[in-house]
């Protein structure tokens, strides 16, 4: 079992984009920043943000139980069930001890504890909430997924920053291959998108600051790029071994074929300068895959907009894929969805396999002089695309590769 083929079967995304899987797919393959003013951020130090809009997250997830779940839990719920759907599976129907949820998130309820302190700062401890802590622990969207799935099998909430759902899915993968458990719903989910988050992102100098249209301010692999935009959102699969799923009568969307991490053990916000380890994570990936390099048809790219981080991401697609496969980098239209970010491009990956189009990088006319790689532009390119990665990297040095296959 250890060596078992590994199929997502199901997804589902809430995204900046859209409420779900296609419309997040069409708003990306639009290739237009979701970047706008929020009214929650005035006067801050940043004061926009790509956010999910038009949405009741409370009566979307239903019942009597958003309360207690933080806008970051609520998220990875609405995904996850959409994944369940996708896959076609039924939790009043499936053995729940077989069932493993891993749902990571990197800053998990942070925006929780803002707001809790500034409660009791203000108002004193009977203003604050009973259910305070459920709304800052980041192992709050794997527990209530669980819940709301009648899954009790294993249940983990990797955090591993900006690489963190690329880590979940990774996880579920081996936990699958090891016979842990017979399905496994995993992805990630953030929201960070209050006045002390922003202000940190400021202070850290790695955000575009405000400056003309917010839709603008994230340009991936441009020359004027200057900084990350903070967006929102979740990304959920549903993996199984493909002998289960082919058993059942699913059609996968893909096969998890390969993984690969690394750490740079460098330094705890910029990445090593010479991309080395971040290198020998993609390498990692594709021999786990058993790919050689030629074999990778597309890469969507970690491409946060940052002027180092971008040059050193360049630097390793031209020396990992001298082929020069069509790259493109999600977070010109999502912004940077942090510990989600992994797991919505993972997902991004899956469906430009299953549609034979790479979307275009938002705000890029063309990359940077001397880049020397591949970036779909303006429109959507249409492509034969049969194996596919994406990339995440994340502070403190966390690197993470995750490679596709059509089935």
């Amino acid at each position: 079992m250890s060596g078992a083929a590994v199929v997502v079967t199901g997804l589902g995304m809430i995204t900046p984009a859209g409420h779900d899987t296609d419309t997040t797919w069409d708003g990306v393959l639009a290739g237009r920043s979701t970047a706008h003013a929020v009214p929650e951020l005035a006067g801050c130090a940043i004061d926009f943000a790509c956010r999910v809009t038009g949405v009741d997250l409370d009566a979307a997830v239903g019942g009597r139980t958003g309360y207690r779940m933080g806008r970051y839990t609520k998220l990875a719920v609405l995904a996850a069930l959409q994944a369940v759907e996708d896959a076609g599976l039924d939790p009043a129907g499936w053995d729940g001890t077989r069932v493993a949820v891993v749902i990571g998130t990197s800053s998990g309820g942070s925006g929780g504890i803002a707001e809790q302190a500034v409660l009791l700062d203000r108002r004193g401890a009977g203003a604050t909430s009973p259910t305070g802590v459920l709304l800052t622990i980041p192992n709050m969207p794997a527990a209530e997924v669980a819940v709301r799935l009648r899954a009790t099998g294993p249940s983990l909430a990797p955090c591993t920053a900006c690489s963190s759902g690329v880590t979940a899915l990774s996880v579920a993968r081996d936990m699958l291959r090891a016979g842990q458990c017979d399905i496994a719903v995993a992805g990630a989910t953030e929201s960070t998108l209050y006045p002390l988050a922003m202000t940190g992102f400021a202070r850290s100098g790695a955000a575009a600051l405000p400056g003309g249209d917010p839709a603008l301010r994230c340009r991936p692999f441009a020359e004027d790029r200057d900084g990350l935009v903070v967006g929102e959102g979740a990304a959920v699969m549903v993996l199984e071994r493909a002998d289960d799923a082919r058993r059942r009568g699913a059609e996968p969307r893909a096969l998890l074929a390969g993984a690969g991490a690394t750490t740079d053990a460098y330094h705890p916000t910029s990445p090593h300068p010479s991309g080395a380890l971040a290198r020998a994570a993609a390498d990692a990936a594709l021999r786990d895959a058993g790919w050689r390099a030629e074999d990778v048809d597309h890469v969507n790219a970690h491409g946060t907009s940052t002027p180092l981080g971008d040059a050193t991401e360049a630097k390793l697609i031209a020396r990992a894929y001298p082929h020069r496969p069509p790259v493109t980098a999600p977070k010109g239209v999502l912004g940077h969805c942090m510990g989600a970010a992994g797991a919505i491009e993972a997902g991004l990956t899956v469906l430009t396999l299953q549609h034979g189009l790479v979307p275009p990088i938002a705000n890029l006319d063309e990359p940077a002089a001397g880049l020397g790689i591949d970036c779909v532009t303006k429109v959507p390119r249409p492509v034969s695309a049969r194996r596919a990665v994406s990339h995440s990297f994340g502070f403190g040095g966390h690197n993470a590769v995750i490679a596709f296959q059509r089935p």
